[in-house]
């Protein structure tokens, strides 16, 4: 069906399959308002492409639904172009098979969301730093409380709906129709030109979900406009700072969280984070850091297996790194300092090579999608062969991991050249099985919190030994990380677990060997 309108959204001209789309013939709908044809749950969705197509020209292929005599018919794909040229005049085009583009496919290197169109990850941070240096623009920040429960209520059909409306309702008042993003669970973020009409904002994307709620309360858009200062700051670190501002943001929950705070401080938070970049950057760059070691013990022997390798700043062995290692994977620069702390470790293999100390190195799950990291470590490694003999690859924080077959190639490339590789974090969460079905690996480290829930929960005993119990049918050996306790170390035992980990047999400590030392043998007598 083709149609066309004019600016008031009357409808001047149609043709084609008017009556099978709407029951009615072509002549029957000139001179109505075309927003009458559209069903209700979809007008704010198909007034805000239209709205988007004022000032971008044209709209791609998008899911709606017509209203016709029996109600709302199923979906179709809505496309059009304004020409100027022709007084202004839309040129519409819907029909039954929605061929729908693959969003941001063209975009090389930029993640954007199918169902919204918006950029998703880092991608909006990278892209708002770009154009609030390039452009006279600003930056709002919206949330929407009880967006994510809300979307859960609703159907499939529904759902897609409101994601069509929420993005493009964003994206029409961006510059440039691109350039907003989904930031977390009802969180966005939008670079537009000045002036933006913040309320008229709030009130659209309110009025989207109104239409979804039988009540007709829907969601309340909360939005605030940043004020940023973009001189004097180095736009890498500039860049950083802001995706790890937006992170915070994504993070905020609660009654009392006021994204109009947010927005007022962000411009000194995101300067805040910037000069911790370049002070953590300066930290890795000058290799100023120290590795303690923790070891790994066999459960029933008591035989070192191996250490784990932990960084600590500051020469601070009690504080941990947890705050130092969060900012740097939220702010991109994990990657860096896991090459710095793989090269430290080798170093010291290097140099303690005849006591034949196997250690084992952490690597984000962030570092294992990272081009330049795995160049960087294979060279490493292939410049020094007899490393295979000593080090181990521990892969922390799984849930960052983005491509689960891109990982296994990741581990599979070490595991090639004799490495053995532990996957940190197991039966932390549901999806540790998928990782476990994708991932093949010699070495599963069993969550610490996980191990105490099993110690507690009634069936927490069965629920560890059939985790071991796969493991062994799959040829991966186990460690229980926090055994703390003489009490945890009989449970995990009896749970079939190999090896352990754990306060119970000392802290970290830069000497490895002043475990074997104060070691109570007792505990395994």
């Amino acid at each position: 069906m083709l149609v066309e309108l004019d600016t008031s959204r009357r409808v001047l001209f149609a043709v084609g399959a008017t009556k099978q789309l709407l029951g009615v013939d072509a002549e029957t709908i000139i001179g109505r308002n075309f927003m009458e044809l559209v069903s209700a749950k979809d007008r704010v969705l198909v007034e805000q492409l239209l709205f988007m197509t004022s000032k971008r020209g044209r709209i791609d292929n998008v899911t709606i639904r017509l209203q016709g005599q029996k109600g709302p018919t199923p979906p179709v794909a809505f496309a059009g172009y304004m020409l100027p040229d022709l007084k202004d005049h839309f040129f519409l085009a819907l029909r039954t098979q929605a061929h729908l583009d693959d969003k941001g496919a063209v975009e090389q290197g930029v993640d954007r969301d199918k169902s919204t169109g918006l950029l998703t990850g880092n991608s909006f941070s990278e892209m708002a730093v770009q154009k609030l240096k390039d452009n006279n623009a600003e930056l709002t920040l919206v949330n929407m409380p009880g967006f994510q429960s809300f979307y859960d209520s609703l159907d499939e059909d529904e759902r897609q709906v409101l994601l069509n409306t929420v993005g493009t309702t964003l994206r029409a008042n961006s510059l440039g129709g691109d350039s907003a993003g989904e930031v977390g669970d009802g969180k966005f973020g939008i670079v537009h030109a000045p002036g933006l009409d913040v309320a008229a904002l709030e009130a659209k994307l309110s009025e989207a979900t109104k239409a979804f709620d039988p009540a007709g309360k829907g969601v309340e858009a909360q939005a605030a406009t940043v004020e940023m200062d973009m001189a004097g700051v180095d736009e890498g670190d500039l860049a950083k700072g802001l995706v790890y501002t937006i992170n915070h943001f994504k993070e905020q929950v609660g009654a009392k969280f006021n994204v109009k705070d947010i927005a007022a401080n962000m411009d000194a938070l995101v300067k805040e984070a910037a000069q911790s970049l370049q002070k953590f950057r300066s930290l890795v760059s000058g290799n100023d850091f120290q590795v303690a070691f923790h070891p790994i013990l066999n459960a029933r022997s008591g035989a070192v297996h191996h250490y784990e390798a932990l960084v600590r700043f500051n020469g601070k062995f009690d504080e941990s790194p947890y705050k130092y290692i969060t900012f740097a994977e939220e702010t991109g620069l994990i990657t860096e300092f896991d090459i710095a702390m793989m090269r430290k470790c080798a170093d010291w293999l290097r140099k303690n090579r005849a006591d034949r100390v196997t250690v084992a190195v952490n690597i984000s799950g962030m570092s294992v999608g990272n081009d330049q990291y795995t160049k960087d470590l294979h060279a490493l490694i292939d410049a020094d062969s007899w490393l295979k003999s000593f080090l181990y690859f521990e892969i922390t924080e799984s849930a960052r991991v983005a491509d689960l077959v891109q990982a296994n190639n990741f581990v599979q490339g070490l595991r090639k050249k004799g490495f053995h590789v532990c996957l940190d974090d197991f039966g932390a969460g549901a999806a540790s099985f998928q990782y476990l079905s994708v991932l093949e690996v010699d070495v599963v480290k069993l969550d610490g919190s996980a191990v105490k829930n099993a110690q507690s929960a009634p069936k927490g005993r069965a629920f560890l030994r059939a985790l071991t119990t796969l493991c062994k049918t799959l040829n991966v050996e186990t460690i229980a990380e926090m055994v703390d306790s003489k009490e945890s170390l009989e449970f995990v035992r009896d749970c079939g677990v190999e090896y352990v980990q754990g306060f119970l047999f000392g802290k970290p400590d830069a000497d490895p060997w002043s475990f074997i030392k104060k070691l109570d043998r007792k505990l395994f007598a």
